[in-house]
């Protein structure tokens, strides 16, 4: 159940990102409704588009942290975890392989976007970055109120505001609603979280 979740999340993401990718130019914005864009950029960092570790750094962690969550996952399922906890734990693993996906092949086998014309595949290692490298594709933004400050505020006073102004995708979403319900739903699983085997799991294998 784990694996056929990541793969869908994980299929679901890279289809968004691709035809994205392919088919606007950076910073095109599509308007859905008032409250919801496709606004494409692209970033060098993490969730939201923070950066403030190197590209490098941050795509080894990426594949790290999904290895060690994965084997996580591993041992809940052979324990016998809850349901819903495998599938949150499967949720943030998915969105975490999305972006690292990004990160290793976008930049080997895609041009680099432009305000002026849609990116598109070339032969494997001409692309715009090398291994690991690669932008992280966002495009989902919901400015949920637009407004102007008071004038009465010390240093904010008089300029426009946007509530929930980040750029995200659907990887990153998948993270957020996954540690969200995990922390909401399953403290007492996040609560006793180990690397280890139980004992008798460890005995078992080794008398087979």
């Amino acid at each position: 159940m784990a694996v056929l979740i990541v793969v869908a999340l994980l299929a679901i993401d890279q289809i968004i990102k691709i035809w994205v990718k392919t088919h606007m130019c950076l910073h095109e914005s599509i308007e859905i409704t008032p409250w919801f864009y496709i606004n494409f950029i692209e970033n060098n960092g993490m969730a939201y588009g923070m950066t403030f570790i190197n590209k490098i750094v941050l795509s080894l962690f990426r594949i790290v942290a999904v290895t060690v969550i994965g084997y996580y996952i591993w041992l809940q399922v052979k324990e016998k975890a809850r349901r819903g906890y495998i599938i949150c734990l499967a949720m943030v693993m998915a969105g975490a392989a999305g972006n690292i996906f990004d990160s290793m092949f976008y930049g080997t086998c895609f041009t680099q976007s432009t305000p002026f014309e849609p990116s598109y595949l070339v032969p494997w290692g001409e692309g715009y970055a090398p291994f690991l490298k690669g932008k992280v594709v966002d495009m989902f933004y919901f400015p949920l109120i637009e407004t102007t400050l008071p004038d009465w505020l010390p240093v904010w006073g008089g300029q426009p505001y946007v509530f929930f102004s980040p750029v995200f995708n659907f990887a990153d979403a998948c993270i957020s609603v996954g540690v969200v319900l995990l922390l909401l739903f399953f403290r007492k699983e996040l609560g006793t979280v180990s690397l280890k085997r139980k004992p008798e799991e460890v005995h078992e294998t080794s008398t087979e």
